[in-house]
């Protein structure tokens, strides 16, 4: 079980770069109208570019930003297993990445053969985060510049691809995993549709950490059971910022 010392397991939050799209500069308004021809409304017949960005845009990095991060790694006391989380969460998105980037560096420096956990990671926050740094002028960490490297030297573990077996015709929440597990799906009183206002609304950024970091808890849990992994109960210890 060594070997489960090594997983960061992580998870982030991201929100539209302006509360508005009449908030963006002429420049992305423009982008964000091309962008928006090939994006589907969650109502049936709504194009209109504003609207779009309003439901859409958080996803994507050009259009977005990190708000938060949350990690967390598992440790073995006494034959007890802990999982300590934090969650690094801040206006500033280049001060939020730079801060992560530090705690990459420790954590890789006492796990030379750190990888990635979370849910969706490599079609999401792997990618989001890169591009969020390199718009930043950040530096790519060695741990997460995967450029030249081949498939199988990636070591990103991502539940929804453990999940599948090789199907690829369905996308699975990671709610659905855990309720299907008999995981209790952990209380919030937002989920992620409702990040983006609560940022920008509300102001709350605690909020949006508290929930973040249920995520990886549930995530870390989860792979627990994909891998077979039956006989370990992890508990929380929150470790603050």
């Amino acid at each position: 079980m060594q070997y489960l010392k090594e997983i960061l397991f992580i998870d982030i939050e991201t929100v539209p770069i302006q509360p508005d799209y009449e908030l963006l500069n002429t420049s992305m308004q423009t982008e964000w109208a091309r962008k928006a021809k090939f994006v589907k409304s969650v109502t049936e017949g709504v194009t209109d570019p504003a609207t779009l960005f309003s439901e859409k845009a958080g996803v994507f990095s050009e259009f977005a930003k990190i708000v938060c991060i949350g990690f967390g790694s598992l440790n073995n006391h006494d034959g007890t297993w802990k999982m300590r989380l934090k969650a690094i969460a801040n206006d500033n998105e280049k001060i939020l990445l730079e801060h992560f980037c530090e705690t990459l560096a420790k954590f890789n420096s006492l796990y030379p053969d750190l990888k990635f956990c979370g849910h969706n990671i490599r079609e999401f926050d792997i990618p989001f985060i890169c591009r969020r740094m390199l718009i930043n002028s950040i530096g790519l960490p060695p741990c997460l510049d995967i450029s030249g490297k081949k498939p199988w030297e990636i070591n990103h573990l991502d539940t929804m691809e453990l999940w599948k077996f090789g199907d690829y015709k369905h996308f699975t929440p990671l709610s659905l995993l855990a309720t299907i597990f008999g995981i209790p799906s952990p209380k919030s009183d937002i989920d992620g549709s409702m990040v983006s206002s609560v940022y920008w609304k509300d102001k709350d950024l605690a909020r949006i950490a508290a929930y973040c970091l249920q995520d990886v808890y549930t995530t870390a849990k989860v792979f627990l059971k994909l891998k077979g992994i039956n006989d370990i109960e992890i508990t929380p210890e929150y470790v603050n910022a």
